[in-house]
């Protein structure tokens, strides 16, 4: 996984490596050639024509470094260099050997830069840094609406890769100038900025990738930051292997008590994400009275009908047969909130629980209970959205949406689970001070029941044996990666029902 910081954080962890004899040069060179690597893997041409938009800072340095690695790799170069930089510098010398250097100083009705742009291929982004303030200087404004226009009147236009973070996006707090170039492919180094997980900043990134710039592993500074943004390189290391000679057995048993009268589809949206992420055996759970008409839409699930109280589930409903084989289980889809299921909630709590998810109707009812966290086992997950969240803590859902990494890091600590943070950018957070954020925000998943597949999924992964934490990621992630997917296949985001993730996720896993 990427590393999560603050601009600042950033500032301070290549001020250490530079310190510890990592010099901002051979960052700087690293960066480069990570930015040559990204350009090569995402471009539409095997050798074409490179251009960077070149600034004052160090991503100016990054994108003149790429040039030259480009041009190493028989790639045709030129360098637009806006603002001074110093006559004799080596990087601007090097690309003048290579390629071509033109000034904005020299260049006052951007003629020069209107035929570049029109021959390239790429054009790098490396005009503004990590570090703007906004408003942005008049000059600087001018000059991306001219680069903007440029490219809305091509068309086949460049493919735009932002060199750190696109030109005019403020990286700590989201907000960006109206000018900013939006990118297809942003190159951010080292580890990926807080700003840019907040929308709509978000929308203007395209592909995001992580370049290196050589850090020293054992940098304390950098091993201090322990926010991470999941990527699917941790996400398949945390799916288990599928032997040939595997069993049902083999991937687990996941319980998943959940339904009422008032959402009799809600388990089968749990139950069937439960299967499709991997789960061996799925056994239902649910009110009698509710079981006949679920049973024949999942013929693969055993049933476990449960005495019921006005179609929810009764006080005296009994899962102890269903807890035998169980490897986890999962409490809440469509549970609703009567007192006769709050206190079988209760008495279950008590009793000998495998792995535990906990989401919807079960975390209201939970927060109905005295000293709740000290019921749950250690590795237990609770997958709140917002409004439940505030429920469970008794803060302002505003305030919770303010700052939702810190605040589901201070409760995974106080309740000593994992909490999974839901919206967009989805927040995981462990017990011991992990945490980590799911680059993703999708209007596809503003839909009923998108929930109760991510529970089904997680509590399927859960009875696989993935721990909790990685669990957590390795589902949300998936869950975000499907709904793309189902827009993809579908045609868009408008419209896609909670049911139509889920026949994505074989081909995710598989």
């Amino acid at each position: 996984m990427a590393k999560l910081v603050s601009v600042s954080e950033m500032m301070a962890i290549e001020q250490a490596a530079d310190a510890a004899g990592h010099s901002y040069e051979a960052m700087m060179q690293a960066a480069g050639r990570s930015l040559a690597e990204a350009v090569l893997a995402y471009s539409p041409v095997a050798e074409g024509q490179a251009l960077a938009l070149v600034g004052t800072g160090n991503n100016g340095g990054d994108a003149l470094v790429a040039l030259a690695d480009l041009s190493d790799e028989g790639w045709a170069v030129a360098a637009y260099l806006v603002g001074q930089r110093e006559a004799d510098d080596p990087l601007v010398a090097r690309v003048g050997e290579l390629g071509s250097i033109f000034r904005l100083s020299e260049d006052p009705d951007y003629e020069a830069l209107n035929d570049l742009i029109a021959q390239c291929d790429v054009l790098l982004d490396g005009l503004l840094g990590t570090g703007i303030r906004l408003p942005l200087r008049e000059a600087l404004a001018e000059l991306l609406l001219e680069v903007d226009a440029a490219l809305d009147e091509m068309e086949d236009p460049p493919l735009v890769v932002a060199v750190d973070c696109p030109s005019g996006l403020d990286c700590e707090s989201g907000e960006f100038a109206p000018e900013t170039l939006p990118a297809d492919v942003t190159v951010t180094m080292a580890a990926v900025k807080e700003g840019m997980l907040t929308v709509p900043a978000f929308e203007l990134l395209g592909e995001l990738a992580v370049g290196e710039i050589g850090l020293p592993e054992d940098l304390p500074e950098w091993l201090a930051i322990t926010r991470e943004v999941v990527d699917e390189e941790l996400v398949f290391s945390a799916l288990p292997e599928r032997p040939a000679d595997s069993h049902k057995g083999t991937f687990g048993t996941a319980l998943i008590v959940a339904g009422s009268a008032n959402y009799l589809g809600a388990p089968l949206l749990a139950g069937r994400a439960a299967y499709r992420i991997g789960a061996g055996l799925v056994n239902m759970a649910v009110p009698q009275s509710i079981q006949a008409a679920n049973a024949g839409h999942l013929p693969e699930a055993t049933w476990l009908p449960l005495a019921d109280d006005q179609g929810a589930i009764a006080a005296q409903a009994d899962v102890s047969t269903g807890l035998e084989r169980a490897t986890a289980i999962l409490i809440g889809p469509g549970l609703g909130t009567h007192t006769g299921t709050g206190s079988f909630l209760a008495d279950l709590l008590d009793s000998e629980l495998p792995q535990l998810v906990l989401d919807a109707d079960g975390l209201r009812l939970l927060a109905q209970l005295k000293d709740w966290p000290s019921k749950l086992r250690a590795d237990s997950m609770l997958t709140p959205h917002p409004g439940e969240m505030a429920i469970l803590t008794g803060l302002d859902k505003d305030a919770i949406q303010a700052d939702r990494m810190a605040v589901a890091q201070r409760y995974a600590q106080e309740w000593g689970c994992v909490v999974v943070l839901k919206g967009a950018f989805t927040v995981i957070a462990g017990p011991n001070g992990e945490s980590a954020v799911i680059p993703a925000a999708s209007a596809a998943l503003a839909t009923a029941g998108t929930g109760d597949v991510l529970a089904g999924m997680l509590v399927g992964l859960r009875a696989q044996g993935v721990p909790a934490f990685s669990a957590a990621c390795a589902g949300a992630w998936l869950h975000a990666q499907a709904a793309v997917l189902a827009a993809d296949y579908r045609g868009g985001e408008a419209g896609l029902m909670a049911c139509d993730f889920i026949e994505h996720l074989p081909e995710l896993i598989g």
